[in-house]
């Protein structure tokens, strides 16, 4: 999940089409092999959560134009699939997710620097670094000198764009003399990132507190963000995109060098509480739902 191809980190938890339209083919296309989906079965999705009709033709052919889908025709219909390069991206979030998680408690000491100098008329390639190395993990020490905690591999993002021969890339460790704390705090900022967490966590343990309540014939209660209960194939879309979109600008710092009540622990539980619930019967909803053909 990089650059612009997923989530803008302005847009907020109520993301564009494009965004959820990767995050549906996360879910249920990316596991599945050389599996297409029908624009139909994408637009009755999508619109579960929102999108229009009008806004998923047009997200599919803009997608379609970058690069990120592929598509065929099978009779009167029209099919989609996934690229190359929209599955590295969609890998790449799918282990954000499921392998790294958002609390970092084995950090080893060592950092990632990466310095660059670019043309002042370079502004786009400068825009398209920054956003990559933001989801790498990376932050502004300086203007052009960027670190990350751990041993990070930027060796795609700087090759695919172009930028080897202005890039330069080292391991470092801080001296006793660097106040790491007080460094974390002027390169991030801290309190827009916990923000994040604890409104998605806000948003979405009321949807476990309803299912519970379900559970016990007491009322549904259904928390607001959280979708229906009967619509785990919209829930479930919506709740990893939001989660993606709170990851976002995240670079996973050392748990050591946060503040006690850091909220991305909590945060993360209920994302997986909710992604558990919601598996199967998505799965479900999915099979009987979706349209799909084999890529050609």
């Amino acid at each position: 999940m990089e650059n612009d191809d997923v989530l803008d980190p302005a847009e907020g938890p109520q993301q564009r089409p494009q965004s959820l339209m990767l995050a549906f083919f996360g879910n249920h296309v990316l596991e599945e092999g050389d599996l297409c989906v029908s624009s139909g079965s994408v637009i009755d999705v999508l619109g579960r959560v929102g999108v229009g009709e009008p806004a998923v033709r047009s997200t599919l052919t803009r997608m379609v134009n970058r690069g990120l889908l592929s598509r065929q025709r099978e009779g009167r219909r029209m099919y989609f699939g996934l690229t190359p390069h929209a599955r590295r991206i969609l890998e790449d979030g799918h282990a954000r997710i499921w392998t790294r998680g958002a609390v970092d408690d084995a950090w080893d000491g060592t950092w990632t620097l990466l310095g660059f100098s670019l043309p002042d008329s370079w502004k786009s390639r400068r825009h398209d670094l920054r956003s990559r190395l933001t989801w790498s993990g990376f932050g502004p020490l300086y203007s052009g000198l960027w670190i990350a905690p751990g041993e990070v591999d930027v060796t795609a993002v700087v090759e695919e764009l172009d930028l080897s021969d202005h890039v330069k890339v080292f391991r470092a460790q801080a001296a006793d003399l660097t106040d790491i704390d007080q460094m974390i705090r002027d390169t991030w900022d801290l309190e827009s990132i916990a923000a994040r967490y604890t409104s998605f966590d806000a948003r979405w343990t009321p949807h476990l507190a309803s299912e519970a309540d379900a559970g016990s014939g007491s009322g549904s209660g259904s928390g607001s963000g959280s979708g229906s209960d009967d619509d785990p194939i919209g829930t479930r879309l919506r709740l990893v995109s939001e989660w993606l979109w709170t990851i976002r600008t995240d670079p996973r710092l050392p748990a050591r060098h946060l503040p006690p009540d850091w909220p991305a622990g909590p945060a993360q539980e209920t994302f997986r509480r909710v992604a558990a619930r919601t598996e199967e019967p998505a799965r479900r909803m999915a099979r009987e739902l979706l349209d799909t053909a084999r890529a050609r």
